[in-house]
């Protein structure tokens, strides 16, 4: 696989040239190559803001899918970032996961730190109404968590999950390690992740919720969600659930097909196999819960330094250009990554 960077411009940051200001930012150009590119930014219109970007995440799962140009045709529309440029297959800038301080705005914006949904780049401009003001307490390279976390609370919602219910997620990435922490908060609630990865034992324990291997999934569950990407971990969710049950199917493939086992209890438990993605809210909070409202929440939620164990692994924003797809196009180990600016 060979990853180029455009211009020599990697390890420039971003600079003034008179009235204009250069900034750099990320682009998927073909199946695994990315680089990083110049961008000219506008003059600041009114009800904008300019935000220098401290961290932004990477979607392990989605943004895979992107960079090997795996995003089908049909889909291209629905899966456009709200701020990306370019159109898939490729070239495309995308991210939607950037955290930093505002440097020009709105008075009352100036010197915040914010969250938005902007593709990986060192500085950027955006409608105030895209900007979330993060809350004190938590820490920049935390709130690029805060699209996952948006993404748990839809599931957990799509899915019915009530106090006390026995529940299993079966995938320990982040959004699985998200969906456990939010069913961890419910009363009583019996929290279970199953993964093959024996090294997420600890971080899940620490988001309340319990380990087990494949072999160890508990049975008759109230709810199963299936975050892993692989049809023998949905076979897994199917299998844990019990009857009249709900699956809820998180993992998305792209262009992939996926082989789920159908047969067996599956109809005579009369389950029900849901799929969920935050682009649609739950129909029960779609029409209170507008986009502000849940990613307000979202940040809210990650006020606990325990999601600090999911932000462990660093790429710096110079190295992207190569380091971005050796982490999205590797073997899948680890949890996702965040670039740091500066």
């Amino acid at each position: 696989m060979s990853n180029t960077t455009s211009s020599g411009l990697g390890h420039k940051p971003a600079r003034s040239i008179g009235q204009r200001i250069i900034a750099r930012s990320l682009w998927y150009v073909r199946p695994g190559v990315a680089e990083l590119r110049p961008e000219t930014l506008s003059p600041l219109e009114p009800g904008h803001a300019r935000v220098r970007t401290a961290f932004s995440a990477l979607s392990r799962g989605t943004e895979r899918l992107v960079l090997s140009g795996a995003v089908p045709a049909e889909e291209y529309e629905r899966m456009r970032a709200p701020l990306q440029s370019g159109a898939f297959p490729f070239p495309v800038k995308y991210g939607y996961c950037a955290a930093g301080t505002v440097e020009d705005g709105p008075p009352e914006l100036t010197g915040r730190v914010v969250f938005c949904l902007h593709p990986h780049q060192d500085v950027f401009q955006a409608s105030t109404a895209m900007l979330v003001p993060v809350p004190e307490g938590v820490p920049a390279r935390r709130a690029t968590l805060a699209a996952n976390m948006e993404t748990a609370l839809n599931a957990v919602w799509d899915s019915g999950a009530a106090p006390g219910d026995r529940i299993v997620i079966v995938g320990a990435g982040i959004v699985g390690l998200m969906v456990a922490s939010v069913c961890a908060r419910l009363p009583g609630a019996d929290v279970t992740v199953v993964d093959v990865e024996t090294g997420r034992r600890p971080v899940v324990e620490a988001l309340g919720a319990r380990f087990a291997l494949p072999g160890e999934c508990p049975s008759d569950v109230d709810v199963a969600f299936h975050t892993s990407a692989v049809a023998a971990g949905l076979d897994t969710a199917i299998a844990a659930a019990g009857l009249e049950a709900t699956v809820v199917e998180m993992s998305w493939y792209g262009t992939k097909a996926v082989e789920v086992r159908l047969g067996g209890g599956f109809h005579s438990r009369r389950l029900k196999l849901v799929s969920s993605q935050v682009g649609m809210v739950s129909a029960g909070h779609r029409p209170r819960w507008n986009y502000g409202r849940r990613i307000a929440k979202a940040l809210n939620l990650l006020a606990d330094p325990v999601f600090d164990l999911l932000v462990a692994d660093e790429i710096a924003f110079a190295d992207a250009a190569t380091a971005v797809p050796a982490a999205l196009m590797g073997d899948g180990a680890g949890l996702a990554p965040v670039i740091r600016y500066g």
